[in-house]
């Protein structure tokens, strides 16, 4: 009964603060008495319970929330989303209304205000979730499954915005509240409408149990393929990695391998990895891209890497063909520095990488491509992964028999990489721009390979001269103090007791790092599934500076 007189009054409360505006579009309405019982809540439940499979005793009270926890909300409204944000501007069409606006999602700990984020237009609700008729919806929090929502990104910045200080050991109080929002331009603020729905959740924060094991250094297990180094070096201070990556201050590592003057050193795995697991490194893969085109430069596939897209693609019949499109060079796309008008910095970029994804033809998507009038063709750097598609594609028709065999048969097979996994364009052409999934003690031997200055087992991989031209800061990074950019890798110094080590590393989305010290016998594999994560490669700054470095050099 109590249920019954507070969904009432909350749609008096919207028939009050937003009048007898019409609805725009016809909902779904209220789809069960469970839903007519919780018109404006938002409940708490463990993991995704079906709607049709959902009661009220799933209701949760609390919570104990872990860094490995499937905590998720649905959510029970009057209205569907659209409808709420045609109360805020009328004169908008659903389409409008919807490429506008959205949901305000608010957080509070301890009834403290902690965190407001207006989503983005874009951010969707599910299969089945749609805004024009939904009048409810899920979505997880947290979770174990593998799910890639905006909610869990949210979550992160929630926590990373003073979520995580707030939750600390004991027992908190979480409650969400949730708006309407409409922006109709940039240059106006958002104009937020009355409470749709709010909820509140116990959350106990436990210290994890952390075993022995767990802490410990990992012993390398036989039949590594690499010469174990002898190397004496602080056991504690990898012991405090560990226990940083097992309660989960530094989140979604799964290994770590130190390379000493061409041994292996340090074999260590987390979070349910192994050896022989292959990991996603996201876009370290696309420095494997250079590598071989270093190669078949030198076995005279290709001339040089001052090559024009003019010498191999008829540019006049792919769109918006200019003259400047003909002149961008691969060193162009090596050092990310062409005239395309594509960032993948700039999500709203025509280049940008996820308005590629979608296409049919990765290349044709590249080439179609304006120029951008405020670049020259080696002027700027600006990371743009559609052209290092383009530089998979060249290679894939210039070297015998397809890129694929050419890697495995030139690279792969003198360094005993024998279990990797290639991603593939639409074309089914090995995906340069990232994704080539490894062991970590595979990647450790590339990472080698370059710091041997290309030769393995004797035998010289990689040209020496591509080798040292990777290893010259080719172009300065905008906006980053002290740090460039080489052909398909990346250029920083890590500070350490008052001196500056120079490294050239790859680098792949969440925090995916194989670290190449110039002027130190040290190379550093960092894997981490820290996919979209804004703390993810500053993680693995803080694995090398505080704990590797620290071992080695006490």
């Amino acid at each position: 009964m109590k249920r019954i007189s507070l969904a009432f009054l909350v749609i008096l409360f919207f028939q009050t603060t937003f009048g007898q505006t019409k609805d725009l579009v016809t909902t779904d309405g209220i789809t069960s008495s469970l839903h007519q019982s919780n018109i404006g809540r938002v409940t708490f439940m463990n993991g995704n319970i079906l709607l049709d499979k959902y009661t009220a005793s799933d209701f949760l009270k609390s919570f104990h929330l872990t860094y490995r926890s499937d905590l998720n909300i649905r959510v029970f409204m009057s209205n569907s989303v659209t409808n709420y944000l045609h109360q805020l501007a009328p004169d908008l069409s659903a389409e409008e209304l919807l490429k506008k606006g959205n949901l305000q999602f608010a957080f509070y700990i301890d009834t403290k205000f902690i965190y407001k984020e207006n989503i983005n237009f874009g951010c969707n609700f599910g299969s089945g979730g749609n805004k024009n008729t939904s009048t409810t919806f899920r979505v997880p929090l947290t979770s174990t499954k593998g799910e890639d929502w905006w909610a869990m990104y949210m979550w992160d910045r929630f926590k990373g915005n003073g979520g995580e200080k707030a939750l600390n050991i004991g027992s908190h109080k979480l409650k969400i509240e949730i708006r309407p929002y409409v922006k109709i331009d940039e240059n106006s603020d958002a104009k937020v409408g009355g409470l749709i729905a709010e909820g509140q959740i116990q959350l106990v924060i436990q210290t994890p149990k952390i075993t022995t094991k767990q802490i410990a250094v990992q012993p390398i297990q036989p039949n590594s393929d690499w010469k174990l180094s002898d190397l004496t070096f602080n056991k504690k201070n990898i012991e405090a990695l560990n226990t940083e990556i097992a309660n989960y201050n530094l989140k979604e590592i799964t290994s770590v391998v130190v390379i000493h003057k061409g041994k292996l050193l340090l074999e260590e795995y987390f979070n349910g990895a192994d050896r022989s697991t292959l990991h996603d490194t996201r876009s370290a893969g696309k420095s494997f891209t250079s590598t071989l085109m270093g190669i078949a430069i030198n076995d005279g596939y290709i001339k040089n890497e001052n090559q024009t897209l003019n010498t191999f693609y008829n540019l006049k019949t792919f769109e918006n063909y200019e003259v400047k499109k003909d002149s961008v060079k691969i060193k162009d796309l090596l050092t990310m520095s062409s005239a395309f008008n594509g960032s993948d910095i700039d999500s709203d970029s025509p280049g940008n990488e996820e308005n590629m994804y979608p296409t049919d033809n990765w290349v044709k998507f590249g080439l179609d491509l304006q120029m951008d009038q405020s670049k020259t063709n080696g002027g700027r750097w600006d990371y743009f992964t559609a052209g290092v598609v383009l530089l998979g594609d060249i290679l894939d028709k210039k070297v015998p028999d397809g890129l694929e065999k050419y890697a495995d048969r030139n690279l792969f097979k003198p360094l005993n990489i024998t279990k990797y996994q290639w991603q593939y364009t639409p074309q089914k052409v090995v995906n340069t721009a990232g994704g080539l999934q490894m062991r970590s003690l595979d990647y450790a031997k590339y990472a080698q390979l370059y710091k041997a200055n290309g030769v393995w087992n004797g035998e010289q991989i990689i040209p020496l001269e591509w080798v040292q031209k990777t290893f010259t800061r080719q172009i300065q990074i905008p906006e980053r103090d002290n740090q460039f950019y080489s052909y398909l890798f990346w250029n920083k110094s890590v500070a350490y007791k008052g001196k500056n080590y120079e490294t050239f590393y790859c680098a792949g989305n969440g925090g995916n790092e194989f670290i190449i010290f110039k002027d130190l016998p040290i190379v550093i594999i960092i894997t981490s599934k820290a996919y979209n994560k804004p703390y993810g490669h500053s993680q693995a700054d803080t694995i090398v500076k505080d704990f590797i470095l620290p071992s080695l050099m006490p």
